[in-house]
């Protein structure tokens, strides 16, 4: 966050081939491949793990360092901690945003500024505004995997939408997991890897430390590995022409 349909039960009332057994297994498929797709999951990603790679899933959250200035006008460290919005998506666990700072306009740079995370987060800045976040995605799920009870393709967008507000809408229904916003996107791969997949079908496979410009186009993520993959997110608002 592939993901391809959402018509998990037939239009009509027409006798199946398959068993109730076999239509659960197929529902359950289609939903894990839909959560995978829309949150970077990479449940049907075709590559192995390298030989190399280490287990990253029981490394603590990233720490956030917040400096500002004191009623003398010197720099102080504000805050030396994680960040007071942290966002669990229940309905795909292990995706994780770490919403660390947000911008609106030019910023005055008094060194006074309240911690805007502690008002809540948004989506995405509007025209002048920056967000800086941090996003762990699930790993690669392993074979027989089950989504929670009850989750579906719209109340995940649904939750998504509710925790990070309007989260959900930037995700195209056709084409589930790719999405399209309207900011420039600053994006590092800071462990672990991931796939990035464009309209034409292109993908890049990404490693730590490797840099993406998100020029406002339509793309989805994909975690190819058995491990959590923490990348960060600094995205300008932009106005599309």
């Amino acid at each position: 966050m592939s993901m391809l349909s959402w018509r998990w039960w037939p239009r009509k009332k027409t006798r199946s081939p398959h068993t109730p057994e076999q239509l659960e297994g197929r529902d359950r498929r289609h939903l894990l491949q839909a959560l995978s797709a829309m949150a970077g999951g990479g449940a049907l990603a075709a590559m192995s793990r390298p030989a190399e790679a280490k287990d990253l899933s029981d490394l603590p959250p990233p720490k956030r360092v917040v400096t500002g200035r004191d009623a003398a006008g010197k720099s102080v460290f504000k805050s030396v901690d994680v960040t007071s919005k942290v966002v669990e998506i229940d309905s795909n666990p292990g995706l994780t945003f770490y919403e660390t700072y947000i911008t609106e306009g030019v910023p005055q740079l008094t060194g006074l500024e309240p911690d805007p995370m502690l008002k809540g987060t948004v989506a995405f800045p509007g025209p002048g505004g920056t967000m800086f976040r941090l996003i762990s995605y699930p790993p690669r799920r392993p074979e027989g995997w089950k989504p929670p009870p009850g989750v579906t393709f719209e109340s995940a967008l649904g939750e998504m939408s509710e925790k990070v507000p309007r989260m959900g809408d930037h995700f195209d229904r056709s084409a589930p997991g790719m999405h399209t916003t309207d900011t420039v996107d600053y994006c590092v791969v800071v462990r672990g890897e991931m796939t990035l997949e464009l309209d034409d079908g292109q993908k890049v496979q990404l490693r730590q430390g490797d840099c993406v410009v998100q020029n406002g186009t339509r793309h989805r993520w994909r975690n190819p590995l058995t491990e959590p993959c923490l990348m960060a997110f600094i995205s300008l608002g932009g106005k599309r022409a």
